[in-house]
Parts: structure tokens; C-alpha cells; sequence
């Protein structure tokens, strides 16, 4: 037994020991979740954020320390026709009197008049925390609407980072409690499909959720060590879920397959743990090394992504070769009730007379054209998937700005009409100075030049009649001078803006102040520079997971053919995933039916994240396709028959696990935001088309068509030929016609 492998030396010993393996289980994930709870979060700060220019620019101005509070408005204009200038101020008075009262309201300011007097803005500093405005600012709407009950005939409304805050959270809130609510459902009722039994369908489920809480908890504690973003709870929560439940398939399926044939409960989870088992463990390890390339970003957002998702999937693998043997061994065929009479009929491992599972009719004549026909069958899937990919060569990266929020609340509508009649309230350029204390008269002259100069150009707002935003600090040190735009953040007009003033206009105007350090920041800048920040770390992050899993799988599969058409195969995979989103968001046919308004972009954190984290799942279907193709060699069947067996007996298991993660995805695509939409989008249709086209035709085509070639490795790297198993595997089907 010692000889045996370590991940049947676990599952046997679990098997044998079933409550001491579920206890210490249960007591891992208890110390995991408390522990990080009792440590808490470090969560990263703007420091570690800063990233390009304008991460330098907002160093410069945290630096200067600067008493920052919320400000929200009340935006007065006409409910037709144009603004009666009288009545307008009346309310603003009205308004001003009610708010004063409010606790929260620091100062209310003098009521501002539009430049064409379509509109009264009334500005109103909120006292306390401005991290924490959002949170407070109830009380004022309350009292502006009642402004609006006692001025019926204009438009009254609270507009302003603190009202969009709270409306954005109130619907992102309800967005991912919807999500939540139905993720769980949606994945049971899929297994129960898959499985035709409740107890079967629910251990997955178990599992999952269980590496998700202890992955939580050590994930709180390496904030620690890397700070934690507001994106890394959901991420662990998306890839938990993924991996724990398609874990859980490979194994239950193998497990229920081996009882089907006789074996008694012991040997089958010897034999999954040998065979799922380590299947399990490659496809851990293609993730952890598919993540693990996030590291190489250089940004704190993907390595707390990186650090969660490699901890939620070393989770997940430890507990399928620990508490799952142990849960399998004890349930023993109870694992296989209570059984739903026609799902289980259609998904009960079945058994022909002579004792081997019936063929699937289906598979068979699936694969007919990639075994018959492989060149051809080759040249057009892969000719339609690099056709697919190829409008991801036209990918564009951007931010959202507030234009790509949903205007489904009345916040946002009147952040729209806001802007209209106020363009400087709109999109901003930051200009953050530091300097001398003694040269700060010359900086503030040179600033006020730059606002002129910036003012007189179309690309800019015109100039406001209180003069250019410039503050200083106490210690006269930093200066911000503000520059709007009349145009929305994801405007070419506002990037061409950003691109004078820091190729032109900034340099022109402080070159030469001694000692100075300047950089040009903002919401356009933000989207830009961390734009040109993915497309810099991309190849460097591709070159690591693809050469780190090229090594993984030919020491797996100890053939570098195999290693090196799984790469090729998966970046196939991505490269489609990237072209149709392109095709989904970059243009404008979709809207409608998705329920968005396309941005011209693709959000530029999407393609880094979405690289990886497909890279990593889809080498879960594709180790356990090929480990069963491996085994029909073994057993000394024909390549041709070995990839008809590997394909038809893992088609079950690989089908519903890639129909629980497009079903999960899927809900990500019903979220509010545009981010969300695409990373639903993008995920759901890349692991469907990887686990059809890619693992269902291209595949089996390819490796037919390499035949023996499949199996080449250099002399070092051959092992001797393993022993043909004692129940080798059935047959491949023969391909006759389906009836």
C-alpha cells in the first residue's frame, strides 16, 4: 500500500476512518473562519492602488491632507419650458432653510445659477466622515423632498457623490442578493439533473460551500500580508463555488460508476481517488499556477484576487481527497437517494449484460465527423473559433464612469441633468503639484495660466465665474487645480484632453519651478493609464501560466504533445471568449437584449482576470478528457478507440459540471453594471464553448489525427509502460447511426 499513490492513500485511510476525517474537516473550516474573523480585514488604501501618472497624482494629493468633506447638491430646474428664475429661488431659499436643520449638514452654500439659467444648483457640505456620507445622506433627501411636495411645479432632486453612493449600493445590493438567492438553487437543480438524487446533488453543494467559508477566513488573514479589495469576497465566493463543485462531479460520477460495476464501496473510492482523484489535483494546480500569474500584475487588486482564489482552490482540492472519500464511504449507496423516479432513470449509472456501462448514443454521433474525417474536421472548428476570436484584435479598454452606471434611479437621471447644465460638475482632470512652500505664489500664477489657457479650448469646460478650482495646502506646499471637460470619461474627445494637458499644456505652464513634481490625474486618467498597465502585464502574466502549466501537464501526462496541444487549446478557448465580447459590448446590437449600454470598451481589468481564470478552469475538463483517453491506451485500445472511450465516458460528468458554471455566470450577466455583465458574459460563453466545441470536436479531432505522435516525450521524461488495469475499460462505441 505504501507504494500506492498519496491521493488513493488518503481516501482509503478517510474511507476507513469516515467521522474522524468529517471532524477534523468541520473543525479545519471552524478554526479558518473564526481565526480570519478575529483577525479582520486589512483592506487596501489608495496607496496601494496608485497605479501609473494618475496613481501618482493621487499620492500628491493625499499627501497634502486636505479637510475633503461629502458634498451633495440640490438641483432646481424646470419641469418644462424654461426655468422661472423667481420661483426657482424661492425654492432654493426654501430648501436651504429646511436643510440647515438636517443632522449632517455642515454648511449649505449660496444657491449657483447655470450659465444659460436652465437650472439652480444648491450646494450642501455634509459634516462627519465622508467615507461614510453615503450611508447618512437619507435625512437630506428626506427634507428635499419634501421641497418638491411644497414646489410642485419644478423639478427639485438630490444629486451628488453621496445620493449616487447610496443609490448605487441600495442596487448593486439588491443585484448580488438576487444573485446569491439564485445562484445556490440554480446549481442544486443542476445537479439533481445530473445526479437524479437529492443526497448526490447535495454533497458538491457541501463541499463547495464549505471550502468557500474556510478559504474566507485564511483569505482574511493573508490581508495581512496583501491588503484585501472589495472584490475579493466574490471572487472566492464565484471560484469556490466553480471548482468545489466540479471536484466533486469528477469524483461522485467515477465513485457511482465503479459500484455500477460491482465493485464494493471501499475499492471505488480507491478507484475515483486513483483516477478522478488525481485528475483533481492536476486541475488544482492548473488553476493555483493560472492565478498565481496574477501576482506578476505589480497591482494590489489582482493579487488579492490571486491570494483568494489560490486559497479557496487548495481548499477545495484537499477537501475532495479528504472529506468527500469520507462522506462517500459513509453514506455508501445512501449517496444515491432520495432518487427523483425519472431523472434517475435517464442518469443512473446503467450496466449492459456483460457488466460494462452502456455507451451513450449521443456522444457517438457527435464525434463521428472529428474520428472519420479529423483534417477536415479540424480546419473548420478551428476556423470558426479563430474567426470568432479575431475582433478581440480591435479590443478597446476603459474604465465605467458614471455614463456607464444604470439610469434606472432617480440619483442617476439627475446626475445627468446635473452635468447638462453644469458641465465643470462633469468629468475632471486633476492637477496635483508638489513644490517648495516658498514657491507656491509662482505655482498658484502658473495654475490659473493653465486654467486660462485650458478654458479657451474646446476640449475643456468654459471657464465658471467664480475662477479656477485651485487648492492648497496648509502647509503651501501641494496645489490641485481642477480641469473639467464638457465630455463623458469614455469620450475620445476627453482622452485627446488628458493628452494635451499632460503633453502640453501641464509641462508648458510648471517646467522649471524648482523642485517641483507634478502629475495629471482623474477619472479619464484612472481608465487610461490602467488600460496601458493591463496591456504591459499581459504578455509577462500569459508567458508565466502558459510555460508554468506546459511543465505541469507533461509531467502529468509525460508527453509534451499532449502538454503542448492543451495550451494551444485553451488559448484557442480565450482567444474566442475575447472576440465575443468584443462582438457583445463593444458594438450596439446587443443592448436591448442584454440590457446595457455598450460603452465601446471592454472594462480594462476584464482580460487579465478573464485570461486566468478561464485558463485555470478549462484545464479542469480538459486533464480529466484526456487522463480518460490515457487510460484507454493503457488498456491497450487503438488511439482512435482510447479517444472515442475517453470522450463518450467523461461526456457526462464534464456536460454537467460546464452547465453548473454557465448557469452560475449566467446570473452575473443580469447585474446592474456593465463590469459585472461582461465578466458574467465572458465566463458563461467561454466554458460552454470550451467544453463543446474545443473538448467535443476539436479535441478528439486533433488527437486522432496526431494518432501514436500524441504520446512523444523525450527519452528522460518516458516512464515505463504501466500495467494494463485489472478491469480495463469498455470498448469504444461503435459509431453507427443514432435512432
Amino acid at each position: 500500500m505504501g507504494n500506492r499513490p498519496v491521493t488513493v492513500r488518503l481516501a482509503r485511510w478517510s474511507a476507513e476512518h469516515p467521522w474522524r476525517a468529517i471532524a477534523l474537516w468541520a473543525v479545519f473550516v471552524a478554526v479558518c473562519f473564526v481565526g480570519g474573523n478575529a483577525a479582520g480585514l486589512n483592506e487596501a488604501t489608495s496607496a496601494d492602488q496608485a497605479i501609473g501618472e494618475a496613481g501618482r497624482a493621487s499620492l500628491i494629493v493625499d499627501a497634502a491632507d486636505f479637510d475633503d468633506p461629502a458634498v451633495d447638491n440640490v438641483l432646481i430646474t424646470s419641469r418644462g419650458g424654461a426655468l422661472d428664475q423667481t420661483a426657482a429661488k424661492a425654492a432654493a431659499d426654501d430648501a436651504a432653510a429646511r436643510l440647515r436643520t438636517v443632522t449632517g449638514v455642515g454648511e449649505v452654500g449660496q444657491p449657483i445659477t447655470a450659465r444659460d439659467g436652465s437650472a439652480l444648483l444648491l450646494p450642501i457640505t455634509m459634516s462627519g466622515d465622508p467615507e461614510t456620507a453615503s450611508d447618512r445622506v437619507q435625512p437630506l433627501r428626506d427634507a428635499t423632498a419634501s421641497v418638491q411636495a411644497a414646489h410642485p411645479q419644478l423639478r427639485i432632486e438630490q444629486v451628488g457623490g453621496p445620493s449616487i453612493g447610496q443609490a448605487l449600493d441600495d442596487t448593486l445590493g439588491k443585484d448580488f442578493k438576487r444573485a446569491e438567492l439564485l445562484s445556490l438553487p440554480v446549481t442544486l437543480a443542476i445537479l439533481i439533473i445530473a445526479f437524479g438524487a437529492l443526497i448526490a446533488a447535495s454533497v458538491p453543494v457541501l463541499l463547495a460551500l464549505s471550502s468557500v467559508a474556510a478559504a474566507m477566513g485564511l483569505s482574511t488573514l493573508a490581508s495581512h500580508l496583501v491588503p484585501a479589495t472589495d472584490t475579493t469576497a466574490p471572487v472566492i465566493l464565484l471560484i469556490g463555488m466553480a471548482v468545489g463543485v466540479d471536484y466533486s462531479l469528477f469524483y461522485i460520477r467515477r465513485e457511482r460508476e465503479e459500484r455500477a460495476k460491482g465493485r464494493s464501496g471501499l475499492d471505488a473510492v480507491e478507484i475515483a481517488a486513483e483516477t478522478s482523484g488525481h485528475a483533481v489535483v492536476v486541475s488544482g494546480f492548473a488553476v493555483i499556477i493560472a492565478m498565481a500569474g496574477l501576482l506578476l500584475a505589480g497591482d494590489v487588486v489582482f493579487s488579492s484576487l490571486a491570494i483568494g482564489s489560490i486559497l479557496v482552490v487548495a481548499v477545495a482540492v484537499t477537501g475532495s481527497l479528504t472529506v468527500l472519500p469520507a462522506l462517500l464511504a459513509r453514506l455508501g449507496r445512501w449517496v444515491d437517494r432520495p432518487r427523483v423516479p425519472l431523472l434517475w432513470r435517464l442518469t443512473a449509472p446503467r450496466t449492459a449484460r456483460h457488466g460494462e456501462p452502456r455507451a451513450p448514443r449521443l456522444w457517438p454521433a457527435v464525434l463521428r465527423p472529428a474520428l472519420r474525417a479529423p483534417v477536415l474536421t479540424l480546419v473548420i472548428s478551428v476556423g470558426l473559433l479563430l474567426a470568432l476570436a479575431a475582433p478581440a484584435l480591435g479590443m478597446k479598454l476603459k474604465f465605467p464612469g458614471m455614463e456607464d452606471l444604470p439610469r434606472t434611479t432617480p440619483a442617476m437621471q439627475a446626475y445627468d441633468r446635473l452635468t447638462a447644465a453644469f458641465p465643470s460638475t462633469g468629468t475632471n482632470h486633476v492637477v496635483a503639484v508638489r513644490a517648495p512652500a516658498e514657491q507656491a505664489d509662482r505655482v498658484r500664477a502658473a495654475l490659473t495660466d493653465l486654467s486660462t489657457r485650458a478654458t479657451a479650448d474646446p476640449l475643456f469646460a468654459p471657464a465658471e465665474a467664480d475662477g479656477p478650482k485651485i487648492e492648497v495646502s496648509a502647509d503651501r506646499r501641494v496645489s490641485v487645480l481642477d480641469v473639467a471637460t464638457p465630455y463623458s470619461s469614455r469620450d475620445d474627445r476627453s482622452v485627446r484632453s488628458l493628452e494635451k494637458l499632460r503633453g502640453d499644456l501641464v509641462p508648458a505652464e510648471l517646467r522649471g519651478i524648482p523642485g517641483i513634481e507634478y502629475a495629471v490625474g482623474g477619472s479619464v486618467a484612472d481608465s487610461e493609464d490602467y488600460a496601458k498597465h493591463v496591456r504591459n502585464k499581459l504578455p509577462l502574466v500569459m508567458g508565466f501560466v502558459l510555460v508554468l502549466t506546459f511543465l505541469v501537464m507533461v509531467l502529468t501526462f509525460r508527453s509534451v504533445v499532449v502538454a503542448a496541444s492543451s495550451i494551444a487549446l485553451n488559448l484557442l478557448s480565450a482567444g474566442a471568449a475575447y472576440g465575443l465580447l468584443v462582438l457583445v459590448f463593444q458594438g450596439e446590437w446587443a443592448e436591448g437584449l442584454l440590457g446595457f449600454t455598450s460603452m465601446g470598451a471592454i472594462v480594462s481589468w476584464l482580460p487579465l482576470f478573464l485570461f486566468v481564470v478561464l485558463f485555470g478552469l478549462s484545464m479542469d475538463y480538459h486533464v480529466f478528457v484526456v487522463s480518460r483517453i490515457r487510460e484507454g491506451i493503457r488498456a491497450g485500445m487503438p488511439n482512435r478507440d482510447a479517444v472515442s472511450y475517453g470522450i463518450t465516458s467523461s461526456a457526462g460528468v464534464v456536460t454537467s459540471a460546464a452547465i453548473v458554471m454557465v448557469g452560475v455566470f449566467s446570473i452575473f450577466a443580469t447585474l446592474s453594471t456593465i463590469d459585472m455583465k461582461q465578466l458574467g458574459i465572458g465566463l458563461a460563453a467561454a466554458i460552454l464553448l470550451d467544453a463543446t466545441i474545443i473538448r467535443g470536436v476539436v479535441l478528439p479531432a486533433l488527437m486522432t489525427l496526431l494518432g501514436d505522435a500524441n504520446w512523444w516525450a523525450p527519452r528522460f521524461l518516458r516512464q515505463r509502460p504501466a500495467p494494463a488495469p485489472a478491469d480495463p475499460p469498455a470498448p469504444a462505441p461503435e459509431l453507427v447511426p443514432v435512432s
